[in-house]
This record gives structure tokens, C-alpha cells and sequence, in this order.
């Protein structure tokens, strides 16, 4: 599989019974929608609760995600702040036939541009697969450096990048800083803005509620034609009025297509108790859709 050919990327959340355990029968309905609506796969990352994951259950969402032969390229998330424990989740990923990584700024620790790029090289070294270096500030509580992306341009591994922050600006730094990588929105309400930049897609939570709609929206955003980029934006944005992935859980539960709200602490769909804002951007999507 050409990893260029899927402009969109959706971060498939983890469904989960109200046990706490993996739901696998939603889950796997989840990805069998991405697959028909063609897009790449990104399975545990922050979307899908990796790190409220344990490592054993970790390796089995991804045997169950692999045992389904999807026909769309299957990326997973890296993320931590062990380095040691990191690196053993990249090697055990060496192991399993997937296509690529999402390797995270290191959470909590705040590291500057030095530390960043030991960290990254020390990763895309240690990786068989294509990396897309991710930038979440939100998140992570650090921005990516852009100093050490610089360094690490050139690196074998260094596929692609997926900016959320946010802003033009700092899309531009990365742009501008690794210029043979591939620069993917990590902001669905982002992507029309991007896109005319350089921007090659999208990284994608709306994605899970809506498969061929921001497939669509995509591409629609690559050709320029996009017309309804406030609906969009408005719609998606309605899916980070509570922590990712609450509001998509919540959704997808009232829409019938997964069984369970359920999250793993400290998230909790408690945090969302209306989500009427919610279904009203689902049917707009989906009036636009039909258009």
C-alpha cells in the first residue's frame, strides 16, 4: 500500500463495554465502515484512549484490528514519556504487519529542542515503518520543535507530520522545516485552511461518526472546492465541546453504533450530559452529504 495515496487518517476510538472492557464487536463494525469509505486506519492513539489502555489489551485491539485483513493501511500510535518503555512498544510493532507510526511529543516532561530530537531519533531509528511525528500541544503541554524537525528531516523514517495546534503560523514553521515530509491536519476544522498551504490531508475524529462525509470534506479541501467550510467547521468543532473522544462516544451511542458510552478514567461521558449540539451537527453533515 502507497501510504501517500490515503489523504484522510481516521484515529478510530476504542469502544468499550460498560465493564470497562474492549467491545470488539463495535469496534470492529467501526473499522469495517472505515474500510469501505477508504481511509487510512490509526488505531490507539490519544483518540482511542491508548494510554488508559493496559499494554496486554493494547496488543490485542491491534491482533483484533490486523485479524480483519483491512484494505486500507493501518497506522498505530507511540506515545509516552518512558523511553525505555517506548521503545519496547516500537519493537514489538516490528514485529506485527502493519504500515506505519504516529510517534507523539513526550507528554508531562516538557523537553526542549536536544531532548525532543534524542527522543524522536532515538524512535525513528529503532523503526521498521514510516513515522508521522506528531505536534499536540494541548496535550502534551510542549509544542513540537521545530529545531529538532529540522535536524530530522532528512531522516529515512520521517514520512509525514500531523499538525494540531491550530495556527497557520506554526503549520508554516513545520512546512518550512521538513520540507519533504507530508503535512496532515490534526484538526478536522483546520484542513480547508491548510490544505491550500501544502497540506496533504487530514488525521481525523470527526471521521468516526462520519467516514465518507470527511472523506469527502477532504477531498474537497485538496481540490479547493470546498464551499461549507464554517458548517464543517462548526460540525466537527461540536465533537471537542468535552475531551476527545468523550463527544464522539456519546454520539456514536445515541446514533446506534456503538453499545456503550463507556470511557476508561479519568475520562468519563459524564462530562457531556447533552448532547444535543451533537446530534444537530450530525444531521447537517449529513444533509450536506446528501447535497
Amino acid at each position: 500500500m502507497n501510504l501517500n495515496d490515503y489523504p484522510l487518517w481516521t484515529a478510530v476510538i476504542t469502544p468499550m463495554k460498560e465493564d470497562g472492557s474492549v467491545d470488539y464487536e463495535s469496534y470492529g463494525m467501526l473499522l469495517k465502515e472505515q474500510e469501505a469509505a477508504g481511509n487510512g486506519v490509526l488505531t490507539l492513539g490519544s483518540t482511542g484512549e491508548a494510554l488508559n489502555i493496559d499494554e496486554s489489551e493494547r496488543r490485542e485491539v491491534l491482533a483484533y484490528t490486523l485479524k480483519q485483513n483491512l484494505k486500507v493501511p493501518v497506522m498505530v500510535g507511540v506515545g509516552g514519556v518512558n523511553l525505555r518503555e517506548t521503545l519496547e512498544w516500537v519493537n514489538f510493532l516490528n514485529t506485527q504487519p502493519i504500515q506505519a507510526i504516529l510517534l507523539v511529543t513526550p507528554l508531562y516532561a516538557k523537553p526542549g529542542d536536544e531532548g525532543q530530537y534524542e527522543w524522536f531519533k532515538t524512535l525513528l531509528d529503532a523503526s521498521k515503518f514510516p513515522a508521522m511525528l506528531y505536534n499536540v500541544p494541548s496535550r502534551t503541554g510542549k509544542p513540537m520543535s521545530v529545531k529538532a524537525t529540522a535536524r530530522l528531516k532528512d531522516h529515512k523514517n520521517l514520512w509525514a507530520i500531523k499538525e494540531a495546534s491550530g495556527s497557520v503560523e506554526e503549520f508554516k514553521k513545520y512546512r518550512e522545516a521538513a520540507p519533504n515530509a507530508r503535512i496532515y491536519s490534526g484538526d478536522d476544522a483546520m484542513t480547508p485552511k491548510f490544505c491550500p498551504l501544502g497540506g496533504k490531508g487530514l488525521v481525523s475524529v470527526a471521521a468516526n461518526v462520519w467516514p465518507a462525509q470527511t472523506h469527502v470534506y477532504v477531498k474537497q479541501c485538496l481540490a479547493g472546492t470546498l464551499k461549507d467550510e464554517q458548517l464543517w467547521a462548526d460540525c466537527s468543532n461540536s465533537l471537542f465541546a468535552a475531551s476527545n473522544p468523550i463527544p464522539a462516544k456519546v454520539l456514536l451511542k445515541h446514533l446506534g453504533r456503538i453499545a456503550s458510552h463507556t470511557l476508561r478514567a479519568p475520562l468519563t461521558h459524564k462530562e457531556l450530559p447533552d448532547c444535543s449540539a451533537q446530534i444537530e451537527a450530525d444531521k447537517k453533515i449529513n444533509q450536506w452529504f446528501k447535497k
